[in-house]
């Protein structure tokens, strides 16, 4: 085989490789553009006049099970696609997994302990909860971005960081809005270059 035959093979068994311990960043990107588009753009709706469906039903009940769906896609993708990896690159994954978990628990208890001043109002609490972890899901993208060098990655941590800036400054409840445009937009995007990466081995 000539030097360009064998290239094109290593790229193909790539491919196949990633298709099957689940597709790359591609899908798991695609699960989280569904919920965030879904459950903010529905959450938006809400508080539009003469819509009739409570925006209990969108933040208590929508919202969490789309993105408790795209957790366990995420989780379930990450652990078969990390069958097999020793040494660094899996620790380094499983490091990065649990940065995931620890900040989104310490997040979860300022954000609660705050609102339970009873200081803002309920416009406030929204900007705080969707500012805050809009900005955590950036400031982590960032950090994927340095450790696998994944311009793509830090990118998107940095639009998604000031999407969260935007968020906050548009007001109740246009912030919802930036949420889905431009959060599950950003992750739409995101998902659709990584995908053409895969079919191109780029």
């Amino acid at each position: 085989m000539s030097a360009e035959e064998s290239l094109n093979l290593i790229a193909q068994q790539n491919r196949r490789t990633r298709r099957e311990l689940g597709g790359g960043p591609a899908r798991m990107l695609a699960a989280w553009a569904l919920a965030w588009i879904i459950g903010w753009g529905f959450t938006y709706v809400t508080t539009l006049p003469g819509v009739g469906v409570p925006g209990w039903v969108a933040g208590g009940i929508v919202v969490p099970l789309l993105f408790l769906g795209a957790m366990a896609y995420s989780t379930f993708t990450s652990i078969r696609s990390g069958r097999g990896i020793r040494g660094p690159s899996r620790t380094v994954g499983a490091m990065y997994g649990y940065g995931w978990a620890l900040s989104s628990i310490g997040l979860m208890v300022v954000d609660i302990r705050i609102t339970q001043f009873q200081a803002l109002s309920s416009d406030q609490v929204s900007l705080l909860w969707s500012g805050t972890w809009l900005l955590l899901t950036g400031v982590m993208y960032l950090a994927g971005g340095m450790v696998w060098q994944d311009k793509l990655m830090y990118g998107l941590g940095a639009w998604m960081i000031v999407s969260a800036a935007l968020s906050v400054l548009v007001g109740y409840p246009a912030n919802f809005l930036v949420l889905t445009v431009c959060g599950g937009g950003g992750f739409l995007l995101g998902a659709i270059v990584y995908f053409v990466r895969e079919k191109t081995g780029r």
